[in-house]
């Protein structure tokens, strides 16, 4: 089998609340909606889509933001702004907000938070 070239284009989240979370993330992010409707949402995030879905039916009123904290997925957004800064204006919109950290021989300071249906993401700054 010959090599194949693959790049990420789309990540896509199965939300209960598509109005909701567009709002998010346009608002406190600055994403650009690239289409759009009932059920979806496509946001522009730089180089890889973020795609917003309806989940099913089944699924519904079932998800818990706190246990889904604990999945296995988290968006990084690297910002150019102070992190510090970043932080303390998403919490002054009760948006939860972790810790700032960083590791021995990294570049980047990081700040994990939780979007309205406990979504994890991180913002990921250079240490100047």
């Amino acid at each position: 089998m010959s090599s194949m070239n693959v790049s990420l284009s789309t990540l896509i989240l199965y939300v209960q609340d598509v109005k909701n979370l567009k709002e998010f993330y346009t608002e406190n992010f600055g994403l650009q909606i690239i289409e759009e409707d009932l059920n979806w949402v496509l946001l522009n995030a730089g180089g890889v889509s973020i795609g917003l879905h309806t989940m099913g039916l089944e699924y519904r009123g079932k998800a818990n933001a706190v246990q889904s904290s604990q999945n296995n997925a988290k968006m990084v957004f690297e910002i150019d702004v102070d992190i510090q800064i970043a932080r303390n204006k998403l919490i002054s919109k009760n948006i939860r907000m972790g810790d700032i950290k960083t590791f021995e021989d990294y570049d980047f300071w990081l700040c994990d938070g939780l979007d309205p249906e406990g979504n994890v993401f991180q913002l990921k700054s250079a240490k100047r």
